[in-house]
Formats: structure tokens, sequence, C-alpha cells
């Protein structure tokens, strides 16, 4: 996707059109940037960026906190339509990933049929653009995906013309080649991807197994496979949330931990799994972290996950706390656990429970997670839009 999150946000007010848009941390807040419109690009201005860098660079854009549970409906709905095409996808982002479709380009009329047909849905089903890269390989069809970008579309067929198109550009081209690697390759001058492949033996003395794949990827050979990757079998998940100001409330502490305990339900929820290890982290203000667990029956309801975080916070050193976030782990596809004679008269009321949750999932996955709120939640909300000083 093309500037995914400042993309939305201009789809969905249009008087944002043209305008440097910075989606991150506000510039009087610690923070960095997200993403940003490729308006605020021509300041300079890039994702990763400290925030106060990007207002030194760009005073005069207009800066916007995130609204996650807008991307990420978005983000379903670019995935729905990848999903039109091939179940291989491997996921890299919210709006980015990898899609093999050598079982079933053939059915559409190729894959570069299947790119454009993205690109089309994409636009007349989300509003927004997106850049589409066809490749022979993983690194080629990433390549591809940048070369036209914003709204592009390249294809890359083979090795020869992957390496004709970048043999004479820097070394961070290659894919795994960041910051340090380069200016290690650069203090041995070795500047473009030319200079790699004329000094091969350099490149191995230097970074050992690492030039090696560095050399393979320059030559245009790369047979990593598309490893579809879904969150629920992952062996963790987390959300966690950086204040701007260092807390020392601990009862705001655990709004926090409320608001990232009915994310995460909703998230396994969602993927009909449970968790039975509940993990939470702190960052104390002077960056010392500590992380406790805990680890139990089978559950999934928000207030259970913020229970359980919250327990483990009130045993946990009450000093200025910069970040709190919450981990679950120990994933399964059932609540079952062993059933006492006293819990018989539960059963009933535990069905009913049951049905009413999953009514309510259904309405959340039809109408999105901001639809149903507990009173808490609300007031935790509140409570956090005022963020103590």
């Amino acid at each position: 996707m093309d500037a995914f999150f400042a993309a939305v946000e201009v789809r969905d007010n249009p008087e944002l059109k043209g305008k440097p848009l910075i989606i991150g941390a506000l510039p009087h807040e610690r923070g960095v940037v997200s993403t940003c419109s490729y308006e605020a690009r021509e300041f300079g201005v890039r994702s990763a960026m400290s925030i106060k860098e990007a207002y030194r660079l760009c005073p005069r854009g207009i800066y916007m906190h995130p609204n996650g549970y807008k991307y990420r409906e978005a983000s379903e709905r670019i995935h729905e339509i990848w999903l039109s095409y091939t179940d291989k996808i491997e996921y890299i982002s919210l709006d980015e990933g990898f899609l093999d479709v050598t079982g079933s380009a053939a059915y559409f009329g190729g894959a570069d049929k299947v790119g454009l047909l993205i690109k089309e849905r994409t636009k007349e089903e989300t509003g927004l653009t997106c850049s589409v890269g066809v490749g022979y390989s993983k690194t080629s069809a990433k390549l591809a995906s940048e070369e036209k970008k914003p709204d592009g579309f390249f294809e890359i067929y083979n090795p020869e013309t992957f390496t004709a198109l970048i043999m004479d550009r820097g070394v961070r081209i290659i894919y795994g080649i960041g910051p340090r690697t380069a200016e290690a390759l650069q203090n041995s001058g070795i500047f473009t991807v030319r200079d790699i492949l004329s000094n091969k033996h350099r490149v191995v003395q230097l970074l050992g197994n690492q030039g090696r794949q560095i050399i393979d990827l320059a030559e245009g050979i790369d047979d990593r496979p598309v490893t579809p990757y879904f969150e629920a079998e992952a062996k963790s998940i987390s959300r966690e949330c950086t204040f701007q100001h260092d807390i020392t409330d601990f009862s705001y502490l655990k709004d926090a931990l409320r608001l990232l305990a009915r994310e995460l339900s909703l998230k396994i929820r969602m993927d009909g799994i449970f968790t039975h290890t509940v993990t939470l982290k702190v960052k104390y203000a002077n960056m010392k972290q500590i992380t406790r667990s805990k680890t139990g029956d089978a559950i999934c309801s928000a207030k259970d996950i913020f229970r359980t975080a919250a327990s483990m916070l009130d045993k946990v050193e009450n000093r200025p706390v910069r970040l709190v976030g919450i981990g679950l782990s120990g994933f399964s596809e059932s609540d079952f656990r062993q059933m006492a004679i006293a819990d018989m008269d539960g059963v009933q009321k535990q069905k009913r429970r049951d049905s009413l949750d999953s009514a309510l999932l259904e309405l959340q996955r039809r109408y999105g997670g901001e639809i149903i709120k507990t009173g808490d939640e609300m007031i935790a909300e509140k409570r956090m839009e005022d963020e103590p000083m």
C-alpha cells in the first residue's frame, strides 16, 4: 500500500489531500513517525524518524496520532482481496505481503493480470492505491513493488533483468543490508552492487555467511519460499502502550492495561483461540524493563486478561513508568478444564454467556471492534485522553 496510514486519513478527509501529513506522535510529544504522505517525504520526513526531527524538517506539516482500529479495518478488507487470488500469503505488516500465485495465476490469465486486478479492486473497494511488483522470487517482487511508487506496477521475471536493474545502485538496495552492514561495506570500498560482485572474496571475509547470502541476492538468487503466517499460530502476541509522560498513577496504568486487554481479547476471539499465559511488561523511566507472567486456565475474555495483568501490576515496584504491555502465549483451541461437582450448577449460565459472547463477536466482526464497549472500558478511554503530567 502507498503511505498506508496517511492514505486512509486522506481518503476519509479529502481536505488533507496534497498536504504534508505526518502520522505518529505530535510535535510536543516523544515518539516517532509511523508513516507520512508523499508531500511530507519531499521535506525529508521518513518513517521511524524522531518526531522532533520531522518537525524541524517540516514545521508546517499536519501531525496526527494513528487510528489503529481504522487502519486494521482497511487492512482486513485488503487482505480479503488478496485471498481471492491465493491462500499462500506471507503478511509482512498490515499493508504489505508476499503472494505466491504459482498455482492460481493461469486461472486469472497470468501473474501480471493478478497484480493488475489487485490494483483495480483495491482502488474500487477501499478508495486506496497500492504498488504491485511481480517477480520470480521474493527479492525481485519486493524490488519491483518499489520501482514505480506510488500507484505503481512493475515486473521482473528473471535474474538477468534483476541484476541489470540494480547493478549500479547502492548496496542498501539488497535485502538484508541495513545501515551498519552498509557502513562496513563502504568502509571497505564497496558502495554499489557492482562492487559486491567484483569483490566477492572481500565481502565474505568481511561478513562471513551473511556475505555469501548478500552475494547470492546480488546475483538474483533467492529460493526463499512464501511462508503463510497466521498470528493465531504464533507462539505469542502482544500489545503495548508508550506514554508521552512518565506515569506514577498506577490506576492510570490499569486503564491502559484494560484497553490493551480488550484489543488482545478481540484478536484471539476472532481467531477462535484461548490463552493460558498472560505476561505483563513494564518499562520504567530509567529504561529498566521487567516482565511478569502467570499461567492458568484457558481464557479469552478482556475481563480475565485484564484481571490477570492488573494483579501482577499490583506486585511490581511503584515508580515512574514509561511503557506497559500485555503478552499472551500458551494458546489452545479449547477452554477445556477439569470441572468440579460444585461447578455443575453454573453450566447453564455459562452456556448462556457463551451464546451472548458469540452474538457480540459476530457484531464486532461485521461492524468493527469499537462497536461494543463495557462501561469500564469507556471510562478508561476517557481517562486516557487526558494523560497525567
